[in-house]
């Protein structure tokens, strides 16, 4: 734990995780309506019942985030400071990567508004809504 005491700048962030089962769950319920074997309804049916079960489990779930708030730094520096800091990470057993515009968008929703669910985060509010050309 010495990289977490040595450099200032580290904060940590605790998180619901998030596992979206909706998918799942609707084709198993498709399935199931299309599916004439009285056995095979029944096995569907208890495959649906246990991914309700493991979506209440993951509800609970902790994700934890490394955290670094640089101020002040310039281009090429924050790169190289970056990279030691992953490789500080690594070496004391934790796994590192830089979180892409994707995770932020995620880690943003499930901070500010508990959104555990959605599959796709838009760039901009209300985007889904904007028709090209129109």
């Amino acid at each position: 734990m010495n990289v977490l005491k040595g450099v200032a700048e580290i904060e940590m962030l605790c998180l619901n995780s998030r596992e979206n089962f909706e998918e799942n769950k609707s084709f198993l319920r498709k399935r199931a309506e299309e599916e004439r074997s009285p056995v095979i309804c029944r096995r569907l049916e208890r495959d649906q019942n246990l991914m309700d079960r493991i979506q209440v489990q993951m509800a609970t779930a902790r994700e934890f985030l490394i955290i670094i708030r640089l101020h002040n730094e310039k281009g090429n520096e924050v790169f190289s400071y970056l990279d030691r800091i992953k490789k500080s990470l690594k070496e004391q057993g934790f796994s590192a990567s830089r979180a892409d515009s994707e995770d932020i968008k995620r880690i943003m929703a499930v901070y500010y508004e508990q959104n555990v669910t959605s599959e796709k985060f838009e760039d901009f509010d209300g985007e889904r809504w904007i028709i090209p050309d129109d």
